[in-house]
C-alpha cells in the first residue's frame, strides 16, 4: 500500500512514551516528514491494502523514501484517477419517448456536460503532486436488438474537432443520416422495451509537478435506457 507524509511528532511520543520517537527529527521540522501506511478508502478491498506495516519513518525533503510500496508519481495520479468527478453516461434523443419503426433517431451527447476534466492529488507541505485528466473519446451504442440499423456502422461515434460527440436533430437537417443514432427496424409489441446501452470511453492521461507522465487505462462508462418502439399506422383510401 503506498505511504504518504505526515508531521506526527505528538503522536510517536504519546504512542511510544518517548522510545523511539522522543523528539526524534525535531530540529528538522520544515525539513522533512514522518512517512506512514495510509489505506485508499477507495481500495480498501484491495488485497494489498493492509500489507503496509512499517512503523512511521523519517524521509528528508527532496529524498526518496527507501520503501517499494512508497508513493510514486504514478500512484498519486491513480489516486487522482479514483476521484475524477465523470458524469453519467446519458444520452439525449430525438425523437424524444416512443421511438418509431423505420424513423431515424438522432443520440448525442451535451457538450457543455461531457468535456475534458481534471484531478490533482498532492502530498500536503512536500510540492509533490500528480493530475490525472479525463478527455471523452468515443460513444458506443447498442440497440439492445438485432433489428435495428446503427450509424455509424460500427455503433462507435467519435469525437469531433469541437468537442461533440454526435448532434442534435434539427429541421435543417431533414433526410440526412445522424452522425450518431440508430433505426429501429421492428417495434416492441408483444416483447417489451429494447435496451438501448450507451457506453462512453474516456481517455486518461496523468502529469506530475516533477515532469513525469503517461497514460492510464481508458475508463469505460455506461448507461441503458429502455426504449419502446412504435409502428407508424397510416389508412389508405
Amino acid at each position: 500500500m503506498p505511504l504518504i507524509g505526515h508531521q506526527i511528532y505528538n503522536l510517536l511520543n504519546s504512542i511510544y512514551d518517548g522510545h523511539p520517537y522522543k523528539n526524534y527529527n525535531l530540529e528538522k521540522q520544515g525539513e522533512g516528514a514522518f512517512w506512514s501506511g495510509v489505506v485508499n478508502p477507495n481500495r480498501k478491498d484491495d488485497p494489498k491494502a493492509n500489507s503496509c506495516d512499517r512503523v512511521p519513518f523519517w524521509v528528508d525533503e527532496n529524498d526518496t523514501p527507501d520503501e517499494p510500496m512508497a508513493v510514486s508519481p504514478k500512484v498519486l495520479a491513480e489516486y487522482a484517477y479514483d476521484e475524477l468527478p465523470v458524469p453519467g453516461t446519458r444520452i439525449s434523443m430525438n425523437p424524444v419517448g416512443k421511438q418509431t419503426v423505420n424513423l431515424d433517431t438522432w443520440v448525442w451527447l451535451d457538450k457543455a456536460k461531457f468535456k475534458p476534466i481534471s484531478v490533482t492529488a498532492s502530498i500536503p507541505g512536500t510540492g509533490f503532486s500528480a493530475t490525472t485528466t479525463a478527455k471523452p473519446l468515443a460513444l458506443r451504442i447498442d440497440p439492445g436488438t438485432e433489428d435495428a440499423k446503427l450509424y455509424p456502422a460500427s455503433g462507435e461515434c467519435p469525437i469531433g474537432e469541437d468537442g461533440s460527440i454526435g448532434a442534435p436533430y434539427s429541421d435543417e437537417k431533414k433526410g440526412e443520416a445522424p452522425p450518431c443514432g440508430l433505426t429501429y427496424l421492428r417495434s416492441t409489441a408483444g416483447t417489451g422495451p429494447h435496451h438501448l446501452q450507451a457506453t462512453l470511453t474516456w481517455k486518461i492521461t496523468w502529469k506530475s509537478s516533477q515532469g513525469q507522465g503517461g497514460n492510464l487505462p481508458d475508463g469505460t462508462f455506461g448507461n441503458t435506457t429502455d426504449v419502446t418502439v412504435q409502428e407508424h399506422q397510416a389508412v389508405n383510401r
